[in-house]
């Protein structure tokens, strides 16, 4: 039975049954780049790509597609999301694309790696000018966050011991009890309350973490920012997040966030700029020629006569440059005409003498 909300895996990858697996890998590189959530911002996108990568973790894998071609989800409904997303590694499917897909899976389900426990993930947010999201490169970022303690090495016991197995759980970490309910078996797991969930415990913190095994560490971090950074992507730094909960286990991912700070000239809306030009009310209707700046200098614009109010002008290849792309987007100018509040006498004769010919000529039309 086809749980409620959930499309079959080949439909899914828009492939058939029987489709090999280059196939595989390929429907799902495809789908996965267009639905990219630090790429693509739409209403949803972060759904529809896990979609895809559940899709991909069971058909990329012949046991897994075994089950399922057998007995649809109920063959791999037993399986957690570690172990259905265990021996893949998605960053080789993406190869040379700068891709970062498995630090994205890291942060969606809480991967493990190689049997140990990983630290957890930092997220921090960095804010560039759009001169740097046009040319890329180096930024300097400050980082404050829990480092392994000097003095215990990170164990969190005083004078070199090291910590010990928990005994209530032998390690496990939670506790598992049983309880018959008619003739069914009902298994309760919960994590183990004396040792939270770790299978150790400290007899002796030490007295510099107070058995944390963290410290304070501040860092400046150099990052290279991509040129035509999209706002919102996040840029994956392995192992700079927060430490494991033992010496052996790997410390977490730090994934930078990018924004645009605001600028004065522009706003941005993908690698398309908009910027606002007022003109007079004269200058709309005879034409200008305006000088116009852009990210690198300026350039002249001609203002057609007849110009209407809140019309837009395209600049072709004046935006900003294209992410992984050698192309740029468009500079547009919206045109606002200024309509003068108050006329000196001269003035208002003037505007009187153009109604009247106004008029005439529409009289005449008649």
């Amino acid at each position: 039975m086809t749980p409620p909300d959930k499309r079959d895996y080949y439909e899914v990858l828009g492939i058939a049954k029987e489709a090999d697996q280059k196939t595989v890998r390929n429907a799902f590189r495809t789908l996965a780049l267009k639905y990219h959530p630090d790429r693509n911002k739409e209403a949803g996108a972060e759904d529809r790509f896990k979609e895809i990568a559940e899709a991909y973790a069971v058909l990329s894998d012949p046991k897994k597609r075994a089950e399922y071609d057998a007995r649809g989800f109920s063959g791999v409904a037993d399986f957690s999301q570690e172990d259905l997303y265990s021996g893949i590694n998605f960053d080789d499917v993406f190869s040379g694309l700068d891709f970062g897909a498995n630090g994205l899976f890291d942060r969606f389900f809480q991967r493990r790696h190689e049997g140990r426990t990983k630290g957890d993930n930092i997220e921090i947010d960095c804010v560039i000018p759009l001169s740097r999201v046009a040319t890329g490169g180096p930024e300097e970022i400050r980082l404050e966050h829990p480092a392994t303690c000097p003095a215990c090495r990170g164990s969190g016991c005083e004078g070199g011991a090291q910590p010990e197995t928990c005994p209530a759980c032998t390690g496990a970490g939670r506790l598992i009890t049983h309880r018959n309910q008619e003739s069914v078996q009902i298994q309760h797991i919960s994590v183990c309350s004396t040792c939270h969930g770790r299978g150790t415990i400290i007899r002796h913190p030490c007295q510099e973490c107070h058995g944390s095994g963290e410290a304070k560490s501040e860092e400046t971090l150099t990052v290279k920012i991509p040129k035509g950074v999209e706002e919102g992507m996040a840029l994956r730094i392995p192992g700079k997040g927060i430490p494991g909960h033992t010496p052996e286990s790997a410390a977490g991912d730090l994934y930078i966030v990018v924004h645009t700070r605001p600028d004065a000239r522009f706003e941005r809306s993908g690698a398309d700029l908009l910027r606002q030009e007022t003109i007079s009310l004269i200058d709309a209707v005879l034409g200008k020629t305006l000088e116009v700046p852009t990210l690198e200098n300026s350039v002249s614009v001609t203002i057609p006569p007849g110009t209407q109010p809140y019309s837009t002008l395209r600049i072709r290849g004046k935006g900003l440059p294209e992410f992984n792309s050698e192309h740029c987007g468009d500079l547009y100018l919206r045109i606002a005409v200024h309509i003068p509040e108050k006329l000196t006498n001269d003035e208002r004769k003037l505007y009187e003498n153009l109604r009247a010919l106004g008029e005439k000529r529409y009289v005449s039309r008649i």
